[in-house]
């Protein structure tokens, strides 16, 4: 068992941490407050070829893996959520059904532009009555005349509505207690992404419902055999949990590191806070949790480069990061006491960005269940 990065993956963890620092750090607050979506930042990662990192170079991928591109996401998360969410919907829920049961024709298509960051990429399952309940969808689609049909909506889509978003995939009924997934190219008349989402956090990404009123697609839209949309995006959802987790756990460690940098500078009676017991504790517990965070997270996407069922360590990595996340950020805040709560503060805004991640890619409950599953309960 070996706990070290290899030669790889630790030179692709310096890079975009090197990046992270140089080109998000510096506008994050600004993004945040201005709530403008960062388009010069996915140019810049797209050009450091990471908007494809886990897909194979034939269809203009990086060849990655997994765990690489966990790592990238971990360390987008410890400077900006925004930014890190926007790669991890790309990647994860955009571009991964169509390279997992896409045609070959619909890699040709749309593969290299993703993973280019031409354009970005979107997926469309919840629904005001199928959030957790994912498969109590509404959403239909109908085949009229070699066209399907589709009528309904979605909420709390991510990248469907920025001006390089090229597609979502969406999952609709095709009959009765019949799911499948289908592809919509922005611009497709009936599709229409609505206004966006005034949040809590995530300010600086793109989040907004979507409507679907006669809008046709080609037949060949369907997203692999008809009926098999279920057993698709719970795969996809498994996959995306990784990529959520690493979020967590990069959030967590990058408000630890601005509560250490503070507390080591910030000076009360007489000395450093960093050496007063009470700090010393906070730090510590922080320091411990977030390492073990790490392993989980990591030994999920080195499950799924395996080749190995990794659903229920994802579901495991997700839980722990997205309430680590939380906590962290809270004790980050109150190490900083007064400044914690204002904006000027990366982690009065890591504070308001964390407490999505107990919720999103599925909510504590869900992965509960999951792993409770897994017991035989």
């Amino acid at each position: 068992m070996n706990f070290e990065l290899s030669d790889d993956h630790e030179l692709l963890r310096r890079t975009v941490r090197d990046f992270a620092a140089a080109e998000v750090a510096p506008v994050a607050g600004e993004l945040d407050r201005t709530k403008s979506f960062p388009y010069e930042i996915i140019a810049k990662l797209a050009a450091l070829n990471l908007m494809g990192i886990p897909f194979p170079e034939e269809y203009g991928g990086a060849g990655g893996d997994t765990l690489a591109y966990a790592l990238a996401v971990e360390q987008l998360a410890r400077v900006d959520s925004s930014v890190a969410i926007t790669l991890c919907a790309h990647t994860s829920l955009g571009t991964q059904p169509i390279h997992l049961f896409g045609s070959e024709e619909h890699k040709r298509e749309w593969l290299p532009r993703l993973c280019a960051g031409e354009i970005l990429g979107a997926f469309g399952l919840t629904e005001a009555e199928a959030g957790s309940d994912a498969a109590n969808t509404t959403t239909r689609a109908r085949l009229d005349d070699g066209e399907w049909v589709i009528d309904g909506s979605k909420q709390f889509i991510t990248n469907a509505g920025t001006a390089i978003s090229g597609l979502v995939t969406i999952t609709a009924l095709t009959g009765e207690g019949e799911i499948s997934n289908f592809l919509v190219p922005n611009g497709t008349p009936g599709y229409e992404p609505g206004e966006p989402y005034r949040k809590m956090g995530w300010n600086a990404s793109d989040t907004r419902p979507l409507t679907f009123e006669d809008c046709r697609v080609p037949a060949d839209n369907l997203l692999g055999p008809r009926g098999n949309g279920l057993r698709q995006f719970l795969h996809v959802l498994a996959i995306g949990r990784i990529g959520v987790a690493a979020m967590g756990l990069g959030l967590a460690q990058g408000a630890f590191d601005e509560a250490l940098a503070y507390a080591r500078q910030r000076r009360a009676f007489g000395r450093a806070i960093s050496s007063f017991q009470a700090i010393q504790i906070k730090l510590a517990d922080m320091a411990t949790e977030i390492e073990a965070a790490r392993l989980l997270v990591y030994r999920a996407a080195l499950l799924k480069d395996d080749g190995r069922d990794f659903a229920l360590a994802a579901a495991q990595a997700k839980l722990k990061t997205g309430r680590l996340a939380v906590r962290c950020a809270e004790e980050a805040v109150q190490i900083h006491g007064g400044y914690g709560y204002i904006e000027e503060y990366p982690v009065c805004r890591m504070y308001r960005d964390a407490k999505i991640l107990t919720i999103g890619e599925g909510t504590d409950e869900i992965q509960q269940m999951v792993i409770a599953r897994s017991l035989g309960t």
